[in-house]
């Protein structure tokens, strides 16, 4: 079978990998994936970008990449979109008018339940099986929306969690972001907390950075520890402060306590406080919200990033009632995604 594969972030080819672990060795993945999966039609390091402004800049890009999908799909016996809505959607538009009879399975759905809602009736209409990896999603679809929670994939790559809080922080982890922006914005902050800490420091940075990069991001790192293994270094830490995205939920399934912090640049934060009502940024504090009525983690946004914040709310941190609510937060959520999703694909 021939899979039209369209993951352009690094997240979604990380829970990419795990599926293909679960598809048929006949499977042939076509289309826009990590080049470790194959023959993709694009290197993955051409489509970073963050926030509107640098989106605009790059449609004309965007949109002959799209095209190009398009076209592909005549090959596909079925298509697979994961995640970003932004390209994914107006690429299932397409490819359904073009190919009706082709299946289109989305992985990892657009957040129209915090986005847009009248996204939702189009997303039913468009994709032949959608994939929900938030237990409560479901709930904003129409009954007869072709949509199922098949578990969250983070649970695929997780399988060690702590089991105990350690008295003193000996290690604090610190996870500034994959983008370029994000990075920049944090760093500062992060190294004037690091001074106030008596902990040893480890910060997160992502492999395909190169040397230059590093240095012209990170500036002095003489006071970190460098590691590249996320989930192995939040295991063994005793505390982390992360920009908001995926790891935010990453530290919350695997159990360490942490502080998110995240600073948009002010027009992307204007535009998004427009578009998005949501009270809290991580989906962790999303999740337990729904599930039991109050957040599980303390977050900052834009000019409550500060050094005094941060450190404040890490002296007055509950790690011990973090640690329960992380066990709670993973049966709420019950399993890894793979399996089902893989099963899915080839019914």
């Amino acid at each position: 079978m021939k899979l039209l594969a369209s993951a352009l972030e690094h997240s979604a080819n990380v829970h990419l990998k795990s599926l293909t672990k679960e598809l048929s060795e006949t499977t042939e993945l076509i289309g826009i994936f990590d080049k470790e999966l194959g023959n993709p039609i694009i290197d993955l390091r051409s489509l970073a970008i963050m926030g509107f402004v640098d989106v605009l800049s790059k449609l004309p890009f965007f949109f002959k990449l799209n095209a190009q999908m398009v076209d592909l799909a005549q090959e596909a016996d079925k298509i697979l979109l994961i995640d970003s809505s932004g390209f994914n959607l107006p690429l299932a538009k397409k490819i359904k008018k073009k190919y009706p009879q082709k299946e289109i399975i989305y992985y990892i759905l657009p957040q129209a339940w915090a986005w847009k809602k009248k996204r939702i009736p189009v997303l039913a209409k468009t994709i032949d099986k959608l994939c929900s990896i938030l237990p409560f999603e479901s709930s904003y679809y129409p009954k007869d929306a072709p949509i199922s929670y098949v578990g969250h994939p983070l649970l695929d790559q997780i399988t060690s969690f702590k089991t105990k809080i350690n008295e003193e922080v000996k290690s604090v982890v610190f996870m500034p972001g994959s983008r370029k922006g994000e990075i920049s914005k944090l760093m500062p902050i992060y190294k004037e907390v690091r001074k106030q800490l008596n902990s040893k420091a480890i910060i997160i940075i992502p492999k395909i950075f190169t040397k230059d990069e590093i240095s012209e991001l990170y500036g002095d790192l003489s006071d970190f520890e460098i590691k590249h293994n996320a989930h192995e270094e939040l295991l063994n830490a005793d505390f982390a402060f992360i920009c908001s995205g995926t790891a935010t939920l990453e530290a919350s399934i695997i159990g360490i306590p942490f502080i998110l912090s995240y600073i948009a640049k002010p027009f992307d934060y204007f535009i998004g406080r427009l578009l998005v009502k949501l009270e809290y940024a991580g989906l962790g504090n999303l999740m337990f919200l729904d599930y039991k009525g109050r957040t599980i983690h303390p977050e900052f946004i834009q000019d409550d990033v500060t050094v005094p914040n941060l450190l404040k709310a890490y002296n007055e941190y509950n790690r011990d009632s973090f640690l329960e609510d992380s066990k709670e937060l993973r049966a709420y959520l019950k399993g890894g995604s793979s399996k089902n999703v893989a099963k899915i694909i080839e019914t």
